[in-house]
């Protein structure tokens, strides 16, 4: 399974934009990202609808953050992005009747649920703003 590394991705941007005067365009983003400008604004476009970006389009546009590091959480943008799943480990259903598959979801799932919360309330601790501070020697 592939991993997801939109929360890390965006959480570059998102720094990388604030360190820098000015709008930041769909193409300098993608080239930053190595990717398509295309999936920068798809992306960029849940951040903007959750109130941390802002867009303007034409000649100048570009994006811009709505709101200091600072209230911006890593929760924030990881709900923004549409809560990915943060473990690729699932549960198998192959053999729903199976009382050993039974007895191994129950305890895989309950325990994949416990760090989820935990690594959540950790993601809901931590700002952009510490995270910038801490890219700075």
């Amino acid at each position: 399974m592939r991993s997801d590394s939109r929360l890390s991705r965006m959480l570059h941007v998102l720094i990388h934009m604030d360190a820098h005067a000015g709008r930041a365009t769909s193409d300098a983003i993608a080239h930053m990202l190595s990717t398509n400008p295309v999936v920068v604004r798809r992306t960029m476009a849940g951040l903007r609808d959750a109130g941390y970006v802002q867009s303007e389009k034409g000649h100048g546009g570009g994006w811009v953050l709505a709101r200091p590091l600072s209230e911006i959480s890593l929760l924030d943008i990881h709900r923004a992005l549409g809560s990915p799943s943060v473990f690729a480990i699932g549960i198998s259903s192959d053999h729903a009747g199976c009382l050993i598959e039974r007895a191994v979801n129950v305890e895989l799932g309950g325990a994949l649920r416990q760090a989820e919360e935990l690594l959540l309330e950790r993601f809901g601790s931590v700002t952009l703003a510490d995270l910038a501070k801490s890219a700075v020697p």
